[in-house]
């Protein structure tokens, strides 16, 4: 993974409802990023064309829709992954802890701008 400035789409596994767009910025073996309602920071190693890491994640805004029942209900969750990456794109899967419950999730992450 090169530094740099990244988007990132995460879609929830397991057949649970839920997905989340925002932007990454990674910088040596350091990330951290969010969207509209969530940001995260956390910590990455590399391999030969793998990757791995874990993160902390807060809702930083309500939904305005007070149907919307968030995954995570407003708490700090931690996640874990690992996957593989190439000149300007990854893919991970992963675990977020929601409590006593795990939820797995698969991102994609795609260069924007060098960093």
């Amino acid at each position: 993974m090169k530094n740099g400035l990244y988007s990132v789409h995460i879609h929830m596994l397991d057949g649970v409802r839920g997905r989340d767009s925002g932007i990454l910025i990674l910088r040596d073996g350091v990330f951290l990023g969010g969207g509209p309602y969530f940001w995260s920071v956390g910590t990455y190693t590399l391999g030969d064309g793998t990757w791995k890491g874990q993160l902390s994640t807060n809702q930083h805004t309500p939904f305005a829709d007070p149907f919307v029942r968030p995954l995570f209900g407003g708490q700090e969750v931690t996640s874990g992954f690992s996957g593989t990456f190439g000149d300007d794109q990854a893919e991970v899967f992963g675990t977020t802890l929601v409590g006593t419950r795990s939820l797995s999730f698969r991102a994609t992450l795609k260069k924007l701008a060098d960093g």
